[in-house]
């Protein structure tokens, strides 16, 4: 069941055992280029000679049903011939892909069923690790920080392109820096591959030209931007608790050694690390909100519809300026929902040029959609946004000037909360982005990061 909160993922790869890893990578490159995710350059390249399954030689595949507890996965292994035609499909369509359960050693694990517990490492959807390096600029030479290892993806591809020498990888999990060693060590790449907090960066080895963060962030850790070379770029997910409207960190030190920064409303953004705070609409509650006539509920008709999806920048602003909503993409209409207090608002065409909204809840969502609009449209319509780091931490987003100025501010947000939030028919701890298939709304099937850090 897919993640009604976000965009489907890519389809899965269709090639066989017999068609070889090889035809499998043309494959996953051929589909990234004809969906416009990646160009002619370096990281193409380096992705068209990747063999994930030396990288991931096991994955796991969940065999639970939606509503089924405890969870089951089973692990497939490479060296397993009968594993090989689904974990050929697995590594090369494209999703993300779970390689370590409940914090588990990763080497020298034997393959077969897991019950319970849920993914704590997973590798990046590849469409949106490859837009990311490539918008890097990654050059040979360059000395790259990759902060959450994962799987070693984005290690590997910076290996691949500035050479393993000035690349260093880290997580915060020790069993994944270890697997991360040694199987990029059989590609032929020795980066440092270090255990660590990753909001500390790697001071050991400082001034870096190129940092990718593979997990999302609700404000940025100054390490990271110090830790920059002149001319050097950082890359990372900022966002809330929602998964719905993810926001890219854009952080550039010039020649001349001053910092600029920015907030780009994106489609698509990491995951937080694992723990994060995520929240979510179940399966009661899109049910509810389907069902109709419930008591309190409202409708009215209106001239003035919702922004579009595509003004991501106007919907980045709702989601910091009124925190706690969550779009179910999956509906043929706008459906909003705020999960802690089991409000929600639908809109949708009513047939005669204006929209009809129906609202359920204490909160007041149409009225906070179109308040945010009509500042976003007042500071001129931003796509992006000013980030403002500054030395003593207090941290900032802004568009505009004077009175039509659209700010907020990035609040430190207290130690992340347990997954399971226990009683609530309507919280539901969900990570970002979206791309796994056998996505649903279980409360510990992706309590997990993309990536470890």
């Amino acid at each position: 069941m897919a993640d009604p909160t976000v965009p489907p993922p890519p389809a899965r790869a269709r090639t066989t055992p017999e068609d070889g890893p090889a035809v499998a990578r043309a494959e996953l490159v051929a589909r990234l280029e004809a969906d416009g995710a990646l160009g002619p350059g370096p990281v193409r390249d380096a992705l068209l000679g990747l063999r994930r399954e030396v990288l991931m030689p096991q994955a796991y595949v969940r065999r639970s049903k939606p509503d089924e507890t405890p969870l089951r996965w089973d692990l497939l292994d490479w060296a397993v011939a009968a594993d090989r035609e689904e974990l050929l499909g697995l590594l090369y369509g494209g999703q993300s892909v779970s390689v370590q359960h409940e914090g588990e050693p990763i080497l020298g694990r034997v393959p077969g069923p897991r019950s319970g517990g849920s993914m704590t490492a997973m590798s990046s959807t590849v469409g949106m690790t490859a837009g990311l390096l490539q918008r890097l600029d990654l050059r040979p030479g360059q000395r790259v920080l990759d902060i959450g290892t994962g799987a070693g993806v984005s290690a590997a591809v910076a290996c691949a392109v500035a050479g393993d020498a000035g690349v260093v990888t880290v997580d915060r999990n020790p069993h994944v820096t270890a697997a991360a060693r040694e199987r990029l060590a059989a590609l032929g790449y020795r980066p440092t591959a270090a255990t660590g907090d990753g909001q500390h960066g790697w001071p050991a080895q400082r001034a870096y030209d190129r940092t990718f963060v593979s997990y999302a962030v609700t404000r940025v850790p100054l390490a990271w931007p110090e830790q920059l070379a002149p001319g050097g770029l950082a890359l990372a997910t900022l966002s809330t608790s929602s998964p719905s409207w993810p926001g890219l960190a854009v952080i550039a030190r010039t020649g001349a050694g001053r910092l600029e920064a920015r907030v780009e409303a994106v489609e698509l953004g990491h995951r937080p690390a694992h723990g994060g705070k995520q929240i979510f609409l179940n399966a009661r509650f899109r049910k509810r909100i389907d069902a109709g006539a419930v008591d309190g509920e409202s409708t009215h008709t209106t001239r003035t519809g919702p922004p579009p999806s595509g003004a991501r920048g106007m919907w980045l602003a709702l989601d910091h300026l009124h925190p706690g909503l969550v779009r179910d993409w999956s509906a043929d209409r706008l459906v909003i929902g705020a999960p802690a207090c089991g409000s929600w608002v639908t809109a949708g065409p009513d047939g005669a040029g204006g929209w009809t909204v129906t609202a359920h809840g204490p909160r007041e969502i149409w009225t906070e959609i179109q308040e945010t609009a009509a500042r976003w449209q007042a500071a001129g319509s931003p796509a992006s946004y000013r980030l403002h780091l500054e030395p003593d931490e207090d941290q900032w987003v802004s568009a505009g000037t004077g009175p039509a100025e659209l700010s907020w501010p990035l609040t430190i947000t207290p130690d992340p909360v347990p997954a399971r939030q226990a009683d609530s028919p309507y919280s539901h701890p969900h990570p970002h982005p979206y791309p796994d298939p056998d996505a649903d709304p279980d409360p510990d099937h992706h309590a997990t990061q993309e990536k470890t850090t």
